[in-house]
């Protein structure tokens, strides 16, 4: 039997790439878009290109658990997550930000996704896109909304993956974050001093990597069948 995945977060950094990762795979592939998003027509037509499904199912954790009983897929990709450069934006769109942070988003989005599985009485392998160092509760906003998240998947009961990469950079970035790349690009050349002091696997762990090698990574582990209820680190994604 194919196997059919659904992706959330699809229109984002890696969850475009993943989406022509599974469709070039042979994987039937469906990717979630919200129905208010003002480019709703333009990633419709890209999905439908690269030979995807869209679904537009509204953030609704009833509706979202009828979307999954009737689509059955095998595979669900959580890739979901906010930016400051948004929870800003939205702020000045006159949006309650306690609706679009890191909380909200990151946490929130990703529990109502395990809540609908559950709802819906489905045992899909979970794909949750995690970041380094969400093992532990951070002291930041950010990290206190993964770690949570993280949890929430862990304990779910459901069949997951959990994947923590560092920084992730690329070419086609929506949003520009020039002060990030060339964060990513000067921790990478740091860490070449552990490095070459014997510490390989730390450097491994923290250098940054590219949101289309990252897009296969997450498609190879996914489809190995060995690699239910693991955890797999920055190393491991490349």
């Amino acid at each position: 039997m194919t196997k059919k995945a659904l992706v959330f977060g699809a229109t984002g950094f890696t969850g475009r790439e993943l989406v022509r990762e599974l469709v070039q795979k042979g994987v039937p592939t469906i990717a979630h878009i919200r129905p208010d998003s003002p480019r709703l027509a333009e990633w419709q037509a890209r999905f439908q290109k690269m030979g995807a499904r869209a679904d537009t199912t509204p953030w609704d954790e009833d509706l979202m658990a009828k979307t999954f009983a009737s689509i059955q897929p095998d595979f669900v990709f959580g890739l979901l997550g906010t930016t400051r450069a948004r929870i800003k934006q939205a702020a000045g769109q006159g949006k309650d930000s306690k609706t679009q942070d890191y909380m909200a988003v990151d946490y929130g989005l990703t529990a109502l996704l395990i809540t609908a599985i559950q709802s819906a009485t489905i045992k899909p392998r979970f794909v949750y896109l995690s970041a380094a160092g969400a093992d532990k509760p951070g002291t930041s906003p950010y990290g206190k909304a993964r770690y949570l998240a993280e949890q929430t998947v862990l304990n779910s009961g459901i069949p997951f993956i959990v994947c923590r990469p560092s920084f992730i950079i690329g070419p086609g970035r929506d949003d520009k974050r020039t002060s990030e790349f060339i964060g990513a690009k000067m921790i990478d050349g740091l860490l070449y001093i552990p490095a070459l002091l014997g510490m390989k696997k730390f450097r491994e762990r923290y250098r940054s990597t590219t949101n289309i090698i990252l897009a296969r990574s997450l498609v190879r582990i996914a489809l190995d069948p060995n690699s239910a209820n693991k955890i797999f680190e920055s190393e491991n994604l490349r």
